[in-house]
């Protein structure tokens, strides 16, 4: 089949990869054209994956409307900063209705708004067919090399995720499990990235096993109460796009999230911490999102205060960690 990928990032990179070896036809949009020049004629990506020979099968192009004459199975990979404008410049191409695929992992500031809600609300009328969330515990610079990764295809339609699974799926390293709780693997994949960013400036701090293994457990209780707040399954966020995702994001250093809060806890402000990283650091926007509506809510978020007390007011790490443990004492799941 033929896949439209729009953004040329690590993941749609390595995502392009998977559906070549799977036999399909990728066509990749970016508007840098020194990446689209690049993946053309060299076949490499060096930017966003360091000393990786891509499939010469791989086209690249800055052309929309070529992309979208190209399919009607469009993955969206971009920052979720930019998915408005991205999803609303789709608008003059389309001529017929279109399966949509979100890697992005993040929520809209202000609105809390999920990938799946934006769409619906820029794709015009009639032209949004279904929407797919392809997401889980993967780094890209794992997938281009073809190791084992398990993720999940989440859709309010079944039918949907049952046939996104199957582009994806293939018997050597990539496997595809199917979820109708679209709501709730959206919030998984978005919410463990603040998490990502505590577990960085826990080891940039110094901290040792019983701390990051404190932050996972402590972190997948507060993911739990906000995300079932606004609909989730309990059952979800015990799965791969919930404790998958966020034990993958807090343990290694691939994530760009963890990579942010390592540079913070070494006492560089947000936007020395985000320029020093080639890619988008997620966790810092979904933080201010998620702290506003926890508080809205008013559901209990500690980690959550504790992160955004760091980024946005400018509170050293230490003294974050020092109001964590000074908390009142209580029970474990009250």
């Amino acid at each position: 089949m033929n896949i439209s990928i729009i953004g040329a990032g690590s993941w749609g990179t390595a995502l392009a990869q998977v559906l070549l070896d799977n036999q399909h036809n990728v066509l990749i949009y970016d508007i840098d054209q020194q990446v689209v020049n690049e993946i053309n004629t060299l076949h490499t990506n060096n930017t966003k994956l360091p000393n990786i020979l891509l499939p010469e099968s791989l086209v690249a192009t800055t052309n929309l409307k070529e992309l979208c004459d190209f399919s009607d199975i469009m993955l969206v990979s971009v920052p979720t900063k930019v998915m408005r404008v991205t999803l609303k410049s789709l608008n003059e191409y389309l001529s017929k209705p279109i399966i949509l695929i979100n890697t992005s992992k993040g929520i809209e500031p202000d609105t809390f708004k999920l990938v799946s809600e934006i769409a619906k609300e820029e794709i015009k009328d009639g032209y949004l067919k279904g929407f797919v969330a392809l997401t889980g515990p993967s780094h890209a610079e794992e997938v281009i090399l073809r190791l084992p990764t398990l993720i999940t295809s989440a859709s309010e339609n079944i039918e949907h995720a049952k046939f996104i699974q199957s582009l994806f799926s293939n018997q050597s390293y990539f496997r595809v499990y199917t979820l109708t709780d679209l709501r709730g693997a959206e919030l998984g994949g978005a919410l463990k990235n603040i998490y990502a960013v505590a577990a960085g400036m826990i080891e940039g701090l110094g901290y040792g096993d019983n701390a990051k293994a404190a932050l996972i457990s402590r972190a997948l209780v507060e993911m739990k109460r906000l995300a079932i707040a606004k609909g989730a399954s309990d059952e979800t966020l015990n799965g791969l796009t919930g404790l998958g995702d966020l034990v993958v994001t807090t343990t290694s250093h691939h994530s760009r999230n963890f990579q942010a809060g390592l540079k913070l806890a070494a006492g560089k402000d947000l936007e020395e911490a985000i320029s020093s990283i080639p890619m988008v650091v997620e966790g810092a926007r979904t933080a201010l999102s998620a702290y506003i509506e926890a508080h809205r809510l008013d559901i209990r978020v500690p980690l959550i205060d504790a992160v955004y007390s760091v980024i946005y007011e400018k509170t050293p790490v230490e003294k974050a960690v020092e109001a964590m443990m000074g908390r009142t004492l209580k029970d474990e799941f009250n």
